[in-house]
């Protein structure tokens, strides 16, 4: 797609997810939420409405002078958006972060608080490396520690994806020490990796588990009284008390991991991890039961 055949500009695209996101969840939207989010006049911000009911939703809002705002029509149907209370949430989030930046800021949304836990952080420095020899198909040198080898090792790594876990970030290449495709946490590298002239000769295309596409099911834990494997299955949106979720192989416990599953503890607490695998024997090669999981992924230990 040529850059002029982007239907919607990127700014404007924003504004108008904001503009459904408050109207839906909040059930009433001001041009003050616009001008505060993104800093621009109210005649912008109600340009902006008006655009987005005539050109994109027409009729999905109506304006209330009893509210003094736009509030969802009774046939209202998102179109920048999918409709999902997590997108609600992360507006919040990333707007609870903005403010712990700049005081002043007022994005004008109701009182809320978000708890973050501390993540691994990685420099600058790193992370622009990494992203250069990705980008360059590159090979890459680097310092790096890991909790099987707590000494410095170098090491030179083909990289080829960043990835997010939701709890930090790491690179997954080619590791040539090992002769084999890893995932190495970027908060773990030492210094500023060199980028090497030579480009490297195993990509993402070569990578098995990275392109073997997955299907993880999972379940109330059956050991919860049948009222609270109802409760379970509600709370995820679950058919028939199950839910499936899609991912690459290499991913596999990290979305495990987010859900809660510890697939490796001894008897765990039922009303404290809730949920199970429902296919354990399908997914076992990824979650380090079979194969070459533990091997092959040992560098993000």
């Amino acid at each position: 797609m040529k850059k002029t055949e982007w239907p919607i500009r990127w700014d404007l695209l924003l504004r108008y997810r904001l503009i459904e996101i408050i109207a839906l969840w909040e059930g009433r939207l001001t041009t003050n939420h616009i001008c505060h989010g993104f800093g621009i006049g109210r005649q912008q911000a109600s340009k902006d409405i008006n655009t987005y009911l005539r050109e994109l939703a027409p009729g999905n809002l109506v304006y209330d002078r009893h509210l003094k705002g736009y509030v969802p029509a009774p046939h209202f149907h998102p179109v920048v958006t999918q409709g999902h209370s997590e997108e609600y949430l992360d507006l919040i989030a990333r707007n609870d972060a903005l403010s712990q930046t700049f005081e002043s800021l007022d994005i004008g949304l109701p009182n809320s608080t978000v708890l973050a836990i501390p993540r691994h952080l990685a420099e600058p420095a790193v992370v622009r490396a990494v992203v250069a020899a990705t980008r360059q198909g590159r090979r890459l040198e680097t310092d790096y520690f890991s909790l099987t080898q707590p000494q410095s090792v170098k090491r030179v790594i083909e990289p080829h994806t960043l990835v997010y876990s939701g709890q930090r970030w790491h690179v997954r290449g080619w590791c040539e020490q090992r002769g084999v495709y890893r995932d190495f946490i970027l908060s773990r590298f030492r210094g500023t990796p060199k980028i090497l002239n030579e480009r490297g000769r195993h990509t993402v295309h070569q990578d098995d588990d990275w392109n073997r596409q997955v299907t993880v099911e999972i379940r109330p834990d059956r050991r919860l009284s049948a009222e609270q494997q109802a409760i379970i299955a509600l709370d995820y949106g679950m058919e028939n008390q199950r839910l499936k979720l899609q991912t690459r192989g290499a991913l596999v416990r990290y979305l495990i991991s987010l859900v809660g599953i510890r697939p490796h503890a001894v008897d765990p607490d039922p009303l404290v991890q809730q949920l199970e695998l429902a296919n354990r024997e399908a997914v076992a090669e990824w979650v380090g039961t079979r194969k070459v999981s533990r091997e092959a992924v040992v560098e993000s230990c």
